[in-house]
């Protein structure tokens, strides 16, 4: 009996090393979910396949929604089918400050986020808001391609964010509940809501009007109820949020640009491969270039529709009374290199 028992301990032990010998060699499946290394961080593996999130503030029928469907087009087209986008847009998953912790917390991969809440965290990108420095769409287009702003890019990793690229919509105007601005002097004591960024407040506050930051969805209860006389406001936004409904006089004082800042989640752009990193690369570069070409076109369409809507559209008749205004907030952000390279660059337009 003995000896029985030594030999089925000795077959025991054969099959436990035969099994342990085969169990290197079986085949992986593809799955959502990069590779885990001893280390427990994830490796990053070509051929996996994604369903990226992506957030904004803007309405569906706004530019910025429609660039976010492009970029999932592009993106499935150029992974042959692996990746996905899902978007939500209208700020669906909350406030600017909240998309951007999940971005970084890797809860959400993508955002188009105003640049106006990204210079509260980024001083450089105050350099977009510098009044009066574009004279339309077309001179801001070119300065998305300059190293200064490629700069400012980088400056995100910083943020826990991957700086993508600039994407725009028109140039900002200014609607009135009721009346039209002919120069600077209109402004004093008016409350106009405005993005919370430190350099559009500046520039509200040198020309003497009551700046009023509100997030988007407050402002149409807001100038209904007359907490606000006016807000400042590019016409796709103007229209997709259905302003000219309550407010019907549109000056076109063009002061400034408005940028997203495009970005992504570090924690999450860092797990893809190098060949999936180039893909999202490439289909956002291709979405943005054509959202901004869009939103060139749109620029005439929308007012032409606006004033089919009964809005009263009025040219800035003294613009040389901002020069004041604007050569002292010029002079208060000098102080940051590339602001004051990203002024002397766009002032020779």
């Amino acid at each position: 009996m003995k000896k029985v028992k030594q030999f089925y301990s000795i077959l025991l032990i054969i099959g436990l090393l035969v099994l342990s010998a085969c169990g290197g060699g079986g085949n992986s499946t593809q799955s959502n979910t990069a590779p885990t290394t001893t280390s427990g961080e994830k490796e990053a593996t070509a051929g996996e396949s994604y369903t990226f999130k992506l957030t904004h503030i803007t309405q569906t029928s706004h530019v910025w929604h429609k660039t976010a469907e492009k970029f999932g087009e592009e993106l499935e087209k150029l992974s042959n089918g692996r990746m996905k986008l899902e978007i939500f847009p209208a700020g669906q998953l909350g406030q600017e400050q909240d998309m951007v912790s999940q971005m970084v917390n890797g809860t959400i991969d993508f955002g188009f986020i105003t640049n106006a809440y990204m210079s509260s965290r980024n001083e450089a990108l105050n350099a977009w808001f510098m009044p009066f420095l574009f004279n339309n769409l077309e001179e801001v287009k070119k300065a998305r391609a300059s190293e200064t702003a490629k700069t400012m890019l980088g400056q995100m990793d910083e943020q826990g964010l991957v700086g993508l690229d600039f994407m725009f919509t028109s140039n900002h105007h200014l609607l009135m509940k009721a009346g039209a601005i002919k120069s600077a002097n209109d402004f004093v004591g008016k409350k106009i809501r405005i993005t919370g960024s430190p350099a559009i407040k500046d520039f509200w506050a040198a020309v003497g009007a009551v700046p009023t930051p509100m997030p988007l969805p407050e402002v149409y209860t807001s100038l209904q109820t007359g907490v606000i006389e006016g807000i400042s406001i590019d016409t796709d936004a103007m229209k997709t949020e259905k302003f000219q409904e309550i407010a019907k006089d549109l000056t076109l004082t063009n002061q400034m640009a408005f940028p997203a800042v495009v970005v992504a989640s570090k924690v999450n752009f860092e797990k893809l491969s190098a060949e999936d990193q180039g893909i999202v690369k490439e289909a956002m570069k291709k979405a943005i270039d054509w959202g901004i070409e869009e939103a060139i076109k749109n620029e005439t369409a929308n007012i032409e529709e606006l004033k089919g809507m009964g809005v009263n559209v009025y040219e800035l008749e003294d613009p040389a009374s901002f020069e004041k205004v604007k050569g002292e907030v010029y002079s208060k952000y000098y102080s940051n290199p590339l602001i004051k390279q990203f002024i002397e660059e766009n002032s020779a337009q």
